[in-house]
């Protein structure tokens, strides 16, 4: 290895050799590191961590080249035109490496209960806890691994062009300096910043870090993998563009952002980025507040501008600027104590409105579980189950393409199942069940607020509208369709329906051939009130399909489909019901005028759920 910094373990890490920024370039130096302690995990089984690196040295031939080579081209052909697998084949990407780990205290304190948060142990206890569960396969773990197991990213060191289309030169070279410095000018170092500690080897596992975001970005943004985790370390989103603070020395959601942004100009035009670390990610706010390209949303405490950050930059009223205003969505909790109910609330009523009608190329999310369960420095109780449902709500949106990157998190436990839970719903695992729905008094409010502010700029979040959230969860269900079974939509021909039941009718390709039967599925919107994304029929829909039945599926919205909210609009009730019956009942005629009864069909059979059940008697006693 060129340019190695060696340990008193024998341990092997790539030097910074980098020069800093209009700076003659220096011999890079070879560095004893005579603290046990900064290097690693604290007190780590030697066994474990051993056979770890041994792994470590063989990833590098595991992870295949993001893009052919020049000599894999076909004449004419460039890197943008080669074909790339549909997402039902692609894999789900994982990017870690063991490195990212180099960077820990240099004088940590006596007692192991006062170690820094930002534990060096963070994202060994996320990997090993994937490969327990079989999703990804590490020799050192004997475990059978999934039919389609996670396959690896391998991460490099960002460039400095690359980390400078975030932050400053003199970020950059700040921060490359570290890399000469003594261990007695690095603990002073400390202390003179915010919430950050250096090493000799915190620039190099800083560059890991970014880049394996870059990389993890581009893999999926690429095609290579259908989505993607990277368990990655330093942190990264309080990172200024001009100062580290907060853990985090580069901004690796934000430079991997704008490095898409400059390499994928046509298919990663917009983006969003999700941040859902209990901290209000400033870092990234600062990077994208004028860019109308990116919507970047926060959820996280803020307790009038006491919480860390600190401050008013993460309350509600910053909305953007110039050509960004109305991209940039804050949503400040008053307080600690947030659960699932208020998370997914906030999803609901802002996050997936707004996100659908931004309709991102890419989506990102800055995954600090700190707000988990468990976890005393956020103080909050997500459970895993809720990540789970969150990640796959924002599944329904870019064909699927999510970049999901580690961010905060501090207690070992809690972070291990919160990432496991995730990228179990990246694979395709449906969320577990979520009991409690109701958000606290205090969520509901803050998130009310958000909606009143931001209407001005999103439409979608007015008060009379009711249909983004479904909407959003037709079109992950729609999308489902499509990739499992071919399944298209069918154009609804009615002045007063067809806006109503936009994207709600799909079909197989042979709906209308007459050479199967021809199943009318009349069903409601399965919109739980745990928020689930999947139907009850689904198992008698790919049974019908398999057997060579053609299928017309129909999505009855929750607007349409109940009347729970008359009263609570003050709309008039027997007029508002009997509209709604009679949308239902001229829909459920115009397809069989229309689809159903024009093919030669021998037998046809209905299934219906919930009050749509009533307009298939409505069809019979009709028709």
């Amino acid at each position: 290895m060129n340019g190695s910094i060696i340990d008193g373990r024998g341990l092997m890490a790539p030097t910074t050799d980098i020069p800093l920024l209009s700076q003659p370039k220096e011999r890079p130096r070879q560095l004893l590191l005579d603290n046990p302690h900064a290097v690693g995990p604290y007190q780590m089984d030697q066994h474990m961590e051993n056979r770890e690196l041994d792994m470590n040295n063989r990833m590098e031939s595991l992870a295949a080249p993001f893009s052919p080579s020049d000599d894999e081209l076909l004449d004419g052909e460039s890197e943008s035109t080669v074909p790339v697998a549909h997402p039902k084949l692609l894999a789900t990407g994982l990017c870690y490496d063991i490195r990212m780990r180099y960077h820990s205290e240099l004088d940590p304190p006596k007692q192991r209960l006062d170690f820094h948060p930002e534990d060096p142990r963070r994202i060994y206890h996320i990997y090993r806890a994937l490969c327990q569960a079989g999703l990804y396969k590490d020799p050192q773990f004997n475990v059978s691994t999934i039919e389609k197991p996670l396959e690896r990213i391998q991460a490099r060191n960002a460039t400095a062009s690359e980390i400078c289309l975030v932050h400053t030169v003199n970020h950059y070279n700040f921060v490359a300096s570290t890399a000469a410095m003594t261990n007695e000018s690095l603990i002073h170092l400390e202390r003179m910043h915010d919430s950050i500690y250096f090493n000799p080897l915190t620039f190099a596992s800083a560059l890991l870090s970014t880049g394996g975001a870059i990389e993890t970005s581009k893999a999926v943004v690429g095609g290579r993998v259908k989505n993607a985790i990277a368990v990655i370390r330093p942190p990264g989103h309080h990172a200024e563009c001009n100062r580290p603070m907060g853990f985090c020395l580069f901004d690796n959601v934000s430079i991997a952002a704008k490095v898409c942004q400059a390499d994928y100009p046509e298919t990663c035009r917009k983006i969003l980025i999700l941040d859902w670390d209990v901290h209000h990610g400033n870092g990234i706010q600062q990077a994208f507040e004028q860019d109308p390209n990116v919507l970047y949303i926060s959820i996280h405490v803020h307790d009038d501008g006491n919480f860390y950050p600190l401050g008013p930059y993460g309350d509600h009223m910053h909305c953007g600027a110039a050509a960004g205003l109305g991209k940039n969505i804050n949503i400040p909790w008053p307080t600690k104590g947030m659960g699932d109910s208020d998370y997914l609330y906030a999803f609901q009523q802002v996050v997936m409105p707004v996100a659908y009608d931004f309709n991102p190329d890419l989506k990102r999310v800055a995954a600090g579980f700190d707000a988990a369960v468990g976890d005393q420095l956020g103080g909050c109780f997500v459970t895993p189950t809720c990540y789970a449902h969150m990640t796959h709500m924002l599944m329904s949106l870019a064909n699927g393409k999510l970049v999901v990157c580690l961010e905060g998190g501090y207690n070992l436990a809690s972070i291990s199942k919160s990432a496991l839970a995730v990228t179990r719903t990246l694979l395709g695992e449906p969320p577990d069940r979520i009991e409690e729905t109701r958000p606290t008094k205090s969520g509901a409010a803050t998130v009310d607020m958000v909606r009143m502010y931001q209407r001005r700029f999103w439409p979608c979040l007015a008060s009379d509208s009711k249909i983004s959230t479904q909407d959003a969860i037709r079109a992950y269900q729609k999308q489902q369709l499509r990739d499992d079974f071919d399944m298209m939509e069918l154009a609804v021909f009615r002045e007063r329906i067809s806006k109503s039941f936009k994207h709600q009718v799909l079909a197989t390709y042979h709906h209308q051939t007459g050479q199967n039967p021809n199943i009318g599925r009349l069903t409601d919107a399965e919109l739980a009130n745990n928020n689930e994304q999947y139907d009850t029929l689904s198992l008698y829909r790919e049974w019908a399909i398999t057997a060579g039945f053609a299928v017309i599926d129909v999505n009855f919205p929750n607007h349409i489909a109940n009347t729970d909210d008359i009263d609570e609009l003050n709309l008039d009730k027997d007029y508002e019901n009997a509209k709604r019956i009679a949308e239902r009942n001229e829909l459920a005629i115009y397809l069989w005028e229309n689809y159903i009864e024009l093919n030669e069909s021998t037998a046809i059979f209905f299934v219906g759920v919930g009050s749509p059940a009533k307009e298939i008697i409505h069809i019979l006693n009709n028709r």
